[in-house]
C-alpha cells in the first residue's frame, strides 16, 4: 500500500500516467476508495498524476488536532518531497483549491502552475458555505441539504435530469463515522475550512494561475472566484455552464483546465 510519511503523518498516496508532473488535491471528505473521480477523465492520462488522501481521511493517518489549512499545505510540500519532485502543476478543487493557495504561498517554489477550481479565498474574499454547520443529527437533513447547494438551479427537474451526480456526491461524499455519527477526520477538516482566509496574501501567488467556477454554484459562489482572479497577479478566469461540480456538466471545463496546465514547457 503506497502510504509515506509527509510532514510529519502517514499520507496514502497514488501515482500514475507520464507527462508533466500533476499535483491534484481533492475537496472536503474525499477519499480515494470512493468513484468515480474527477482524475479518471481522459485529458489526465497525459500527466504523471499524484493525488493522496489527505490528513484525517481516507487511508491517511488521524493525527491530533486540531488541524489548520497551513498543516494542510506542509502536508502536501512534504509529500511532494517524499516521491522526489522539486516543483509540479497543481490543481486544487474546492477544498482542495483552499489548500493549493496555502501551498503556493507558503511554497511558491513547489508551484509551477496552478488551477483553482470551485473555490473561496475567505475573509473579504467571501467563505464557500459553512458545510460544517450541516453536521448534525439529520443526516438525510444534511444530504438533501448539500445536494441543493451544488447547483442554485436545484428544483425536481433538476434532479431527475443530474441523477448521475446526484447518486455520486449521495454515495461518495459523507462525513459520517461507521456508527453513523460525524467522524473525527473529516469534523477537523470541515473546522479547519471554517478559518480559510487567503484574501490578504492571494497577492504572494507569482504561478500562472486559472481560476474556474460553475455559474451555479451554491457553495462556492461565482463572486468569490471573481475575487481571486482580481487577486492573484495576471490570473485568468473562465466560468462554465454548471454549479460547484461544472466540470462534471459542462463538457468545455475539463479540457481547458487539462489545456492550461499542459501549456507548461516540460514535463519535469
Amino acid at each position: 500500500m503506497p502510504v509515506t510519511c509527509a510532514n510529519g503523518i502517514d499520507l496514502y498516496y497514488e501515482q500514475a500516467g507520464a507527462g508533466p508532473r500533476l499535483l491534484f488535491i481533492s475537496g472536503t471528505g474525499a477519499d480515494l476508495r470512493h468513484s468515480p473521480r474527477l482524475t479518471g477523465a481522459p485529458q489526465f492520462a497525459a500527466f504523471a498524476l499524484l493525488e493522496y488522501d489527505q490528513r484525517g481521511l481516507g487511508q491517511s493517518a488521524v493525527p491530533a488536532g486540531p488541524y489548520t489549512m497551513a498543516d494542510y499545505a506542509d502536508d502536501a510540500a512534504g509529500l511532494l518531497d517524499a516521491v522526489g519532485w522539486d516543483a509540479c502543476l497543481v490543481l486544487g478543487v474546492s477544498f482542495g483549491g483552499m489548500v493549493a493557495q496555502e501551498l503556493a504561498i507558503r511554497h511558491p517554489e513547489r508551484v509551477r502552475r496552478l488551477v483553482l477550481a470551485c473555490t473561496s479565498a475567505g475573509g473579504t474574499g467571501g467563505a464557500s458555505y459553512p458545510l460544517h454547520e450541516l453536521v448534525g443529527p439529520d443526516a438525510q437533513e444534511s444530504l438533501e441539504t448539500r445536494l441543493q447547494l451544488l447547483d442554485t438551479r436545484w428544483d425536481a427537474a433538476w434532479r431527475a435530469d443530474n441523477t448521475e451526480m446526484v447518486t455520486m456526491i449521495a454515495e461518495g461524499f459523507q462525513l459520517g463515522g461507521a456508527d453513523g455519527g460525524p467522524a473525527e477526520g473529516p469534523l477537523l477538516q470541515l473546522e479547519a475550512r471554517s478559518h480559510h482566509d487567503t484574501s490578504a496574501r492571494l497577492g504572494q501567488i507569482c504561478c500562472p494561475t486559472l481560476v474556474c467556477s460553475g455559474r451555479f454554484d451554491g457553495i462556492a459562489p461565482p463572486a468569490n472566484s471573481e475575487f481571486l482572479a482580481a487577486k492573484i497577479p495576471g490570473a485568468e478566469l473562465r466560468f462554465f455552464d454548471g454549479g460547484h461540480i461544472f466540470f462534471m456538466q459542462d463538457p468545455a471545463a475539463m479540457p481547458t483546465m487539462c489545456a492550461f496546465l499542459g501549456a507548461a514547457a516540460d514535463p519535469v
